[in-house]
């Protein structure tokens, strides 16, 4: 391609609203353009880079033994229904009518798609094992969109689901599916880690995340320096606290006025944080919950949800002051099992005894509160989120956070979609079974923008060769010097008889403004043919991650530089 012929919108000022890194040379180097909060046109060297991204994931699946389709983004809202997880994703579920007043959601994901695809054509077991995906456009009506292509509510996915007789079936499935994502983010570029990780609203038994470790990472993972260890911080588990008796002091009341934070509270009282007990409510559609976790930790959601076996909200003030008699900052688990509240208690309350808890009262708490003698959890488990020197629940190291991209999901769906919409096969006896599921994601689109992050200096972008736009960048320096073009033509056609990507600045600019375009847009072989190199025989080279700078014979410039290419190439593909 000519660089003249191209669109190409570099410009120098910082998008306002950009505020990592790949959202803003993104920008800057003319690769994407925002529509709307959320949404972005590719301009051509953004889709010539997704489309280098997307071959490498439909190589890698196809190599895995999966089998492609395309599944409609436009889905009936019924098939949702059938799941339940219309409610499930709630408001991030895109829904409308159609002029016949038919219910319809835009696809966030296909589990339900493909179940129904699975129930209509698989019969029996001679069919299985089973792997379809797809590369789609998907939908969410995120509530803040943010950082570029990181978090966006228009996206492009791939998304492959397995169907298997048995959980042995599965097991291979998963295996294979997580060693192609290995070589698929190898090929990209990606330091990645893989870490056990959370199912949310997919679900399922097991699930892993592959991140990449980045200082503007949204999520955060959890890792162990002594054993590896690494977990997404909502899935990362406490090992139990050694259970302690519980304490025999009499309850007392105290007042406690304007005291609602923990910190509060263990100023007025001059009392540790550790000896307070939080409870926080929640609702799982009709039930009442209580979360009980120690003051001085914090609860994670995601256990909550999962020790509850339901999606969770949290409670609103006038719902907490109708629960508990009391303000926000003073509930208390004392009295709660007599008003059919489902009480969830932290391990770590195991090993608590003679603490302080609100009092279901405004301005007062309870001094001497004990579990089972003075209130009774219905369930103990880990709902507290890790902290920063947590004892690793592996080796006993210590934890420690790391921000992080996700860039892909694994997971072990089992029965749970089978059963739910009547999914099933004839075993060898002739019996029917429901089919043992996996699902399989990968943020298409959000791969470029984890490879920015981890892969740009102060001038630009640096990508890896396998999915930058171009390979090869030729910037010769006076388009107008009618020899030195004959020199900059015939490498250029050379490179392409090659199979190399080239893209030639043939502009009539300033050589200045072509290399700092090249820095900006971050091809990763950029060769300069000027008046100087000509007159000594040479071509000079440099790669833009800074690893070589060296001058070619003007007759080794197509052989030279392709290998140095496929170099970089396998480089990559053996990582």
């Amino acid at each position: 391609m000519r660089y003249s012929r191209m669109l190409i919108p570099t410009q120098k000022e910082t998008p306002q609203d950009a505020t990592l890194p790949s959202h803003m040379l993104m920008i800057r180097g003319g690769y994407i353009r925002p529509l709307a909060a959320g949404t972005f046109t590719y301009l051509p060297l953004g889709i010539r880079t997704l489309h280098k991204v997307t071959e490498i994931v439909r190589q890698e699946m196809v190599r895995s033994g999966a089998e492609e389709l395309l599944m409609p983004a436009l889905q009936p809202l019924s098939i949702w229904q059938e799941t339940g997880r219309d409610e499930i994703f709630g408001p991030v579920l895109f829904r409308f009518d159609d002029r016949r007043g038919r219910s319809l959601a835009l696809g966030t994901t296909h589990e339900e798609v493909i179940t129904d695809i699975a129930r209509s054509y698989l019969r029996s077991y001679r069919q299985l094992p089973l792997n379809l995906f797809q590369i789609q456009t998907k939908f969410r009506d995120e509530e803040r969109p943010r950082g570029g292509l990181i978090r966006t509510r228009e996206f492009i996915m791939k998304d492959a689901y397995s169907f298997d007789r048995d959980e042995a079936g599965l097991d291979a499935s998963y295996q294979a599916m997580y060693q192609a994502y290995s070589r698929i983010f190898s090929r990209c570029g990606l330091d990645y880690v893989p870490v056990e990780a959370d199912s949310g609203a997919i679900g399922g038994s097991v699930s892993h995340e592959f991140m990449v470790p980045s200082p503007h990472g949204e999520d955060s993972m959890v890792t162990c320096g002594s054993c590896g260890y690494a977990a997404n911080v909502e899935r990362c588990e406490l090992p139990a606290m050694e259970e302690i008796p519980a304490g025999t002091a009499a309850v007392e009341e105290v007042e406690t006025p304007g005291t609602t934070t923990i910190e509060q509270v263990s100023s007025f009282l001059k009392v540790s944080p550790d000896r307070l007990l939080k409870t926080l409510i929640y609702t799982a559609g009709e039930k009442i919950v209580l979360a009980l976790v120690r003051g001085d930790h914090e609860l994670n959601e995601a256990k909550l949800a999962r020790a509850v076996g339901a999606p969770i909200e949290m409670a609103d003030g006038p719902l907490v002051e109708k629960i508990s008699g009391a303000a926000v900052g003073f509930a208390g688990p004392v009295g709660m099992n007599d008003r059919g509240a489902f009480m969830v208690a932290d391990n770590a309350v195991k090993a608590m005894a003679d603490f302080v808890t609100g009092a279901n009262k405004n301005d007062a708490h309870l001094l001497n509160v004990n579990r089972e003698r003075d209130f009774a959890p219905d369930v103990y488990a880990d709902i507290r989120a890790a902290g920063e020197g947590d004892a690793c629940p592996r080796c006993g190291g210590a934890l420690s956070f790391v921000r992080a991209i996700e860039v892909g999901h694994v997971f072990k769906l089992g029965t749970r979609y089978s059963e739910m919409m009547n999914a099933g096969f004839l075993d060898d006896a002739g019996k029917n079974r429901p089919f043992v599921m996996g699902c399989y994601g990968i943020g298409v689109s959000r791969i470029p923008a984890a490879a920015i992050e981890t892969h740009h200096d102060e001038k630009g972008i640096v990508w890896p060769i396998t999915i930058a736009p171009f390979e090869v960048l030729l910037i010769p320096t006076n388009p107008t010097d009618q020899a030195l073009m004959q020199h900059a033509e015939a490498l250029y056609s050379g490179l392409l008889e090659n199979g190399v990507d080239v893209l030639l600045d043939d502009r009539d600019e300033r050589a200045g403004v072509k290399f700092n375009d090249a820095e900006l847009i971050g091809v990763p072989v950029r060769i300069t043919v000027g008046p100087r190199g000509i007159k000594n025989g040479v071509f000079e080279l440099k790669l833009r991650d800074g690893s070589m700078e060296s001058e070619i014979p003007l007759a080794e410039g197509v052989a030279a530089v392709s290998r140095i290419r496929n170099e970089l190439v396998d480089r990559l593909s053996k990582a």
